[in-house]
């Protein structure tokens, strides 16, 4: 039952603010044709109206223009009134909305209800605050950046001059893998940072191009054609570094535990998916969902060698999340792991 009322009533606050004013009004106007009915009885106990007459005569004509009248003055009225008090909401929900997209959002409008413009302000100051944290989290990367590869490359430097050959490689690989971890782990802090604009991505040309790369690593990696007739998916808005660097993860994850792998590009009207399968082991269940964590690694050996440092698929969430999309995993049921980069074209 509850369940059906939920059905009912609108989704929209403003929609059930109206409801509210019209029920009260229809229940006001019921009462009202309550008494008018006992005074009709009375009247014909009293003789005054003349017991024949038909029901919708014992009804005053205006007592009935009266409630049709002020049913529809009422329902008019509160959808204006209605609208005119929640737009400052819809207004925070679209700043909001732009924030999370953009961090140079124009600020929220200070206006309407006390109410309303205490929570505009307190909005603002978190976006002020946010983005002076987003500003300064910058400067320490850059710095962190610099102080970070400075004694790398000294360490390199001086490792070749050491005579044994052998002790010469297993520094140098150190180092690399040194270098390696701390080029993820920056690349992973700094996010979503650039400000690189949006613009119309061809997912075809950038999924074809990432594959070629591929092939000439000698990778087993093959672009599926689409089936006969269909079109040629529209351009995605959509900031093309991460996109590629969500793929190009996603690609990478499965060569390193997969021998074939095949990307495949869906388009519809309301979202762009991209779906990456290998024939590798695949994953446990019970991993599926925390293995998009950062830092998150499932080979028991820890080794650089079997994973990195376990940010690649943390970056493909993240990139997926900030264009309003989804990233899945699920198990093939021949073996393997088939991923899924949704992406709404709708923001």
């Amino acid at each position: 039952m509850r369940l059906m009322l939920a059905k009912l009533l609108p989704r929209s606050l403003s929609g059930r603010m109206t409801l509210i004013l019209v029920l009260g009004l229809l229940a006001a106007q019921f009462a009202s044709l309550l008494l008018h009915l006992q005074e009709r009885a009375a009247m014909l106990a009293d003789g005054h109206v003349h017991p024949g007459m038909p029901a919708l005569e014992a009804l005053p004509l205006r007592f009935i223009w009266h409630v049709s009248i002020t049913l529809a003055v009422v329902i008019i009225v509160s959808l204006v009134a209605v609208r005119w008090a929640t737009k400052p909401l819809q207004q925070m929900a679209t700043a909001a909305t732009a924030f999370a997209h953009d961090l140079d959002a124009a600020p929220l409008p200070v206006s309407g209800p006390t109410e309303v413009r205490r929570a505009a302000e307190a909005f603002n100051f978190m976006q002020h605050r946010l983005r002076q944290l987003v500003v300064e989290r910058g400067r320490a990367l850059a710095a962190v950046s610099h102080d970070l590869r400075t004694p790398l490359t000294r360490m390199r430097l001086r490792a070749e001059l050491v005579d044994d050959p052998n002790l010469q490689d297993k520094l140098n690989a150190d180092i690399d893998a040194m270098q390696g971890m701390v080029n993820s782990v920056l690349a992973y802090l700094r996010g979503l940072e650039d400000a690189e604009p949006i613009q119309p991505i061809n997912m075809e040309a950038l999924l074809s191009s990432i594959v070629e790369d591929e092939q000439a690593l000698g990778r087993q990696v093959r672009l599926e054609e689409p089936p006969p007739g269909n079109a040629t998916p529209a351009p995605y808005a959509g900031k093309l570094s991460v996109l590629k660097r969500a793929v190009t993860n996603l690609i990478d994850n499965a060569v390193a535990h997969g021998k074939n792998v095949t990307v495949q590009i869906e388009d519809s009207a309301a979202a762009l998916r991209v779906v990456i399968e290998d024939d590798g082991p695949g994953i446990p269940e019970a991993d599926l969902a925390r293995v998009t964590e950062p830092f998150v690694r499932l080979d028991a050996s820890r080794s650089l060698d079997t994973g990195g440092v376990g940010l690649g698929l943390a970056i493909v969430r993240d990139a997926a999340a900030y264009h309003g999309g989804t990233l899945a995993l699920e198990n093939r049921v021949g073996g393997g792991l088939r991923a899924m980069l949704d992406l709404p074209r709708a923001k």
